[in-house]
């Protein structure tokens, strides 16, 4: 099998696992999101250090938790934290549409990051997605009398995660395996002091050894956060940013899915303008990144000719 061939599949598997995802932390909403969340990193600690491991390379970490780069990877881990979190809240109260709106838009928005940041320059189409996107935006904020803080919050956090990641002169599994090893001690502080019973309001002890389902699905979130980022990792090296893009939305499609036909969640006319809107705005941005590559492939075979 080419390594493209199997760089696609890897990446259908990380957005059917990504994009499914609702349904495992719905099973979890007994139990409070900051606890989901920090076992969520600790267990995803010890599948990435044990495949650091395997593969020798669990040195490397010194280099990835000391300055100059320990800065970067405290920020990475603070979007990727503040990320999970918020989508573990929507899942279990009932907002799997909102978050399937920020992931939907988080393309657009990091579009718009390239130029501010990077001073990347828009091609008419690039404008156009991102006018339109921001437009649906201001029409679901009118129609529903709030801001879409939950789809924004998931957008621009991992948009400025994918920031923080691209000056970090690290390896993508090496990366975010120092960002959840300076998470894991704030999650074993909280869940110690939940074991305790200390924390403020709490009316339950914490989840873990409630009983077997509970203690296994605490558990099996660590392999569900990195599994799919370590195939997404294959799936970058072999397989053009274009099609990465355009598989990726499969992700927020699911999530939709689940949403709609699993969960029961309200879908009103401004969420079908907000993503008519947003699936338009993909649509051009999608055409826009096939039309670079495809420019690009005709530059390079000139090139070869000439």
């Amino acid at each position: 099998m080419q390594d493209r061939t199997r760089g696609i599949l890897s990446m259908i598997g990380v957005c059917a696992i990504w994009g499914t995802s609702p349904i495992f932390y719905r099973l979890l909403s007994h139990v409070p999101p900051p606890e989901v969340l920090a076992h969520r990193t600790i267990w995803s600690l010890v599948l990435f250090a044990g495949f650091l491991a395997w593969q020798g390379h669990l040195g490397s970490l010194r280099d990835a938790l000391r300055p100059p780069h320990v800065g970067r990877v405290a920020l990475a881990a603070l979007m990727v934290s503040l990320n999970w979190g918020v989508f573990i809240w929507s899942v279990q109260n009932g907002h799997v549409v909102e978050s399937s709106i920020g992931y939907y838009t988080y393309p657009l928005v990091a579009v718009v990051f390239g130029v501010v940041l990077f001073r990347e320059r828009l091609r008419p189409l690039q404008q156009a997605a991102v006018l339109l996107a921001a437009t649906a935006v201001v029409t679901l904020s009118v129609g529903l009398g709030a801001a879409p803080w939950i789809s924004l919050t998931l957008a621009l956090t991992f948009a400025l995660y994918g920031v923080v990641k691209k000056a970090l002169p690290l390896g993508p599994v090496q990366s975010v395996t120092a960002e959840v090893a300076l998470l894991a001690p704030l999650a074993l502080g909280w869940l110690a002091v939940a074991h305790l019973h200390l924390l403020p309001g709490q009316d339950q002890p914490a989840a873990f050894g409630w009983d077997l389902a509970t203690t296994l699905l605490l558990i099996l979130s660590g392999p569900i956060t990195a599994i799919p980022l370590m195939l997404f990792a294959r799936a970058s090296r072999s397989v053009d940013m274009a099609t990465v893009g355009l598989i990726g939305y499969l992700n927020p499609t699911l999530q939709f899915l689940c949403a709609v036909l699993l969960f029961g969640e309200v879908f009103t006319r401004w969420h079908a303008i907000a993503f008519a809107m947003i699936w338009s705005a993909l649509g051009l941005y999608t055409l826009s990144a096939f039309r670079a590559v495809h420019a690009r492939n005709r530059n390079l075979r000139a090139g070869v000719g000439g």
